[in-house]
């Protein structure tokens, strides 16, 4: 239900076609999903490694992208790597981050001249709506409680157990 509303909720926004024809629905999204409707209680689903794991991810592929735009191969396995390397050391590690790093280098020509746009809109935009959407039907239960970290809010703090 969760991945349906979530999804759909941007897939819905998404046919409205802004002005600029930014697309919203990027496929790490379905990725994402998995995570946060589907493994609730696994680290990489919390709500910072969601959206920290997005956002970073997206901001390396931009970067990829500008520096090394005519070699594909060399873009896309820079993107991701250093994307893997950025989320771990910042401990906002998502797999669908290397995704969205990936799309970055790799998407269409409309995408790419998002430029760092696309780390606003469609990815920190549409990851907070998938967040907003988890945090309601993970919630409306008494077996499921999401996130497990009550205070991810406070990045500028580990806070592992309350």
């Amino acid at each position: 239900m969760g991945a349906f509303a979530g999804i759909g909720l941007i897939g819905w926004l998404n046919s409205f076609r802004l002005p600029t024809d930014t697309p919203l629905l990027i496929a790490s999204f379905g990725a994402s999903s998995v995570l946060v409707y589907g493994a609730i209680n696994s680290p990489l689903a919390q709500p910072r490694n969601l959206l920290g794991g997005h956002v970073l991810s997206a901001f390396i592929g931009v970067t990829v992208q500008h520096w090394v735009p005519q070699e594909l191969w060399l873009a896309s396995a820079l993107a991701v790597s250093l994307s893997i390397v950025g989320m771990q050391i910042t401990k906002t590690l998502h797999p669908p981050g290397g995704a969205t790093a990936l799309i970055a280098v790799i998407g269409s020509p409309q995408l790419k001249a998002l430029g760092y746009g696309y780390v606003f809109l469609p990815v920190l935009t549409g990851a907070a709506m998938l967040l907003v959407v988890a945090l309601i039907f993970n919630n409306t239960t008494a077996s499921r409680h999401y996130p497990t970290n009550k205070r991810w809010y406070r990045f500028w703090q580990r806070v592992y157990h309350e």
